[in-house]
Order: C-alpha cells, then structure tokens, then sequence
C-alpha cells in the first residue's frame, strides 16, 4: 500500500515528546513490511539548520481567502523512506516548534491548518496518490476536513486515518484567528461558539479513529474519560480502535545501553546493583543496594499523579526506602519537590532537568519506577521499565492497565503492581504492597525482574495491526 504519514514532529528529526518516537518507528516498520511509506511534516528551522535540503518540485502557491501561501516543498532520503518537508519560514522558521518556552504560538491553528492544506497540496504536485493519509493528534486533525473537501479527484481513493495521541490536547481556536479555513465550505458546520475543536473535526471527518491503546480507546467513550468529546466520539465508536504503540528496544536495552555505568541482562543481573549505586551516587542519596529505590522520570504535570504523590510523600518517609524524581515542568509541583528533598536528603532526591542519560540510569538503577498518572494514552516508561528489570507501580489508566499485570490479578505472570482508585490512599497501598514484596519474597522479586524483562511490545506487532485496518478500508467509503 502507499502510506502517507502527515505529523508535526519525528524523532532523529525533530522532537518534543512521544508523538516523535511514533513519528519515526512506525513508518520504519511499515516500510520493514513493504509498503510504501512517506513523511510530511513541517520545515521547521531545526531542521533547516540541520539540512540543507533541495526541493522536490518547483515552487507551490495555495489560497485562503484574500491570503496567497508561496510555499517549498523539500525533500530527504531518510532510513529508506522519503520524507517532504513543508517550507513556509514565516510559520515554521522558529524557534519552538509549537511555542516560544512556555507560551504557545497564538497562531498554531492557522499553522497547522495550512500546513495540513500543504501536505495535500504537495502531493498532488509530486503525484503521489496515497491509499491511505495516517494524521496524528489536533495538528493535523483538519487535514481529513480538508480532504472531504476536494474537488480535485486526485483523493478519490484515498482514506484516512486519525490517531489521538492525547485527547487533552485537542487545538481550540477561533475561527477568525484562521485566515485558511475562516472562508473554506462547510467550516461553519465546525464552527460552535466562534472556535473550531481541531480534535473534533478530525474525529467527525477521518474514515479510521485510532487511540494508542485499547483500553485507552474504551476510556475515550466514557463520559469522564472522553476530555469532553464523549458524544462525538460514541458516534464513531464502529470506525473506532486501539492499537498499542511499541518500544524501540534499540535504544532501551539494558545489554547494549551506553548510558549506563555497567551493561546486564537477564542472564545476569548483578550490574543492575551497580547501576543502583551510580545512581544513588549522582542523585545525592547514601549508597546503599539494599534499601528499596523508586524511580520517577516525566513531565511534571497534574497528569503524571502527582496530586496523589505529594501528599503522601511524609507516609512514605516512615519506610526504609529512597526515592528519586527527574523532570522538569509545573512551577508549583517544582517547588514541592524541592523543599521535600531538601527536607529528607537521605531518602528523596529531586534533580529539576532533564537528560537522557539520567533517564536511563533511572531505569536501570531503581527498583521500581513509578506512574501514577491521572490518564496515560499508552506510556512508554512501563515498556523501558519491564525491560530494564525494574518494577512499575502504575495507575490502572491507557496503556498502563494494557502493559501491566498485577500480582493480584495473576501471581504466576506478574510484572508489577497496579492500583485503580484516584486517590492519594490508593498510590499509598500500592507502593506499601511493592515494599512489602520487595522485602520478604526475594526469590519472587527476582521472577517478577525476569518476566518484565521477557516482555515485549515491538512495533512490529503495531505495524502490522494498522496494515490490517489499512487494508480493511480498500473499498469503504463515507458518505
């Protein structure tokens, strides 16, 4: 089949967050398979600093309004793929790709809605007629808009799908903010209250919907799991899916990762120990491979649990144990972590940064690592966690409740421990169960480290249920 990707980022590229990884892995594998796979994404000055790329045809121009858009088209031979950059400086020649530090671009839903126009502006003049266009999240949410528009013919055969990445997000703008759709047909039908939901539009108009996760899927058709698209998305529910995303277990294991002090395997664990040291030693805790260490790498955001975390932060200080917390993000949550590590430098440790190899050390030289999360749409540190041999402690939401399985739930095939309730007593019940395991069954700790460690969630197995949707719509067509 011939595959278009249209997404705002990808890793090696350009990169913000998991978006990127899927940006990158997921095309390779397609491409691994046989089908023939292309990139659209934005030329944004990173890039441009990085590539010095020729163009793919000459010079385009499309129209919005009283708006003309002159616009390049580059291209770069990638890991065996083509990939197409969209070249307009005056949205995409800056410093952020979606905001300058913490304040986003006011003009993000004009951005992307012309770019979404680029991508099938381009691809009409390289005459590359795709089977299927895969649009990832509310950036390139209108591009299916856009397509039920067409009077061109060229997409006739086309379909698309949408993939929701994180509901939360979802590119609310006003429509006069919009100068490329604020004239187009039909938008006033996507108009409500002078704002287009970008999300919404791209859930109404995409032939597929697809989440990264089943049971993040399940949750995005409750009324307090939808993010307020509880009635759009149950209207899709028979084109709906969740397909679990994979890890690239290229850069995350343990045998082979560079980042870590002393490389192990399951065949023998005992480097983990000196991981464990290392990381005590650079987080300012005393060494100790005994005492039990929960790790915490992530944004630092009301999502990620820490409403429930905090304050249970004295409880979990009666314990022999040591905690160690890496990322950046809410002033506040910042500030909170800080004065407890401050306060307890013996058993909590907080480092406000982030680097990557931080981040490995973290997997490799805990425990357990920790995820408490409000919602997760999949997760990846669960996946680098099992293969690092270290326990998660996760919140039964997404990908987590896909990913992880209780001791509770099956003793002869657990790989961590999960707790269901949002709430601060729940987290602390959770992690005093881990405790207690870590403790006084050693041997079965020990198992529970070996079967993370056998399991596996490739991209592979991602691919190839998305060739399967791909090819289940060859002749479906919506009204």
């Amino acid at each position: 089949m011939k595959i278009v990707f249209a997404i705002s980022e990808v890793e090696d590229l350009v990169k913000t967050g998991g978006l990127a990884d899927v940006g990158k892995a997921l095309p390779l594998a397609l491409s691994e398979m046989g089908h023939e796979v292309v990139i659209v994404l934005p030329y944004y000055q990173a890039i441009a600093r990085e590539y010095q790329l020729a163009d793919a045809c000459p010079p385009q121009t499309l129209f919005a309004e009283s708006q003309v858009y002159h616009y390049r088209l580059k291209e770069l031979h990638w890991h065996g793929i083509q990939v197409y950059f969209v070249d307009y400086p005056e949205y995409f020649d800056r410093d952020g790709l979606y905001s300058n530090a913490y304040e986003a671009y006011k003009d993000n839903g004009e951005r992307f809605s012309f770019f979404c126009g680029a991508v099938l502006s381009a691809l009409q003049a390289i005459s590359w007629q795709p089977d299927v266009i895969h649009c990832h999240d509310w950036h390139t949410a209108m591009l299916p808009y856009l397509m039920a528009y067409d009077r061109s013919g060229f997409f006739s055969d086309s379909k698309t799908v949408f993939t929701i990445h994180n509901a939360a997000f979802q590119g609310v703008n006003k429509l006069e903010d919009i100068p490329f759709l604020r004239h187009h047909p039909g938008i006033l039908s996507q108009v409500h209250g002078g704002y287009i939901n970008m999300l919404q539009s791209g859930i109404e108009f995409a032939h597929k919907v697809t989440t990264v996760s089943p049971n993040y899927a399940q949750e995005l058709l409750t009324d307090l799991g939808s993010h307020g698209l509880h009635d759009r998305l149950v209207s899709r529910r028979s084109d709906m899916s969740g397909i679990l995303n994979g890890c690239d277990y290229s850069q995350w294991d343990p045998a082979t990762d560079p980042y870590l002090p002393e490389n192990y395997s399951a065949d023998n664990l005992l480097a983990k120990k000196t991981c464990k040291l290392t990381l005590q030693e650079k987080s300012g805790l005393p060494q100790n491979a005994d005492v039990p260490l929960i790790g915490m790498v992530c944004r630092l955001t009301e999502q990620k649990g820490f409403g429930y975390l905090i304050p249970i932060l004295d409880d979990l200080m009666s314990h022999n144990l040591q905690i160690v917390i890496v990322g950046t993000g809410d002033p506040k949550v910042c500030m909170d972590l800080g004065e407890f590590a401050q306060s307890h430098p013996a058993q909590f440790a907080f480092i406000n940064g982030f680097s990557t190899e931080h981040a490995h050390l973290v997997e490799a030289g805990a425990d357990f690592f920790l995820m408490p999360s409000q919602f997760e749409p999949c997760g990846l540190n669960q996946m680098y966690s099992l293969a690092y041999g270290t326990i998660p402690i996760v919140r039964a939401v997404g990908g987590l409740k896909d990913t992880v399985i209780d001791l509770k739930d099956d003793a002869n095939g657990a790989t961590g421990f999960v707790f269901s309730a949002p709430s601060s007593s729940a987290l602390l019940s959770c992690i005093r169960r881990a405790l207690l395991f870590y403790y006084e069954h050693p041997v079965a700790f020990r198992e529970m480290q070996l079967r993370g460690m056998a399991t596996r969630f490739t991209w592979q197995a991602a691919a190839d249920s998305y060739a399967t949707l791909y090819q289940s719509m060859s002749g479906e067509y919506r009204a």
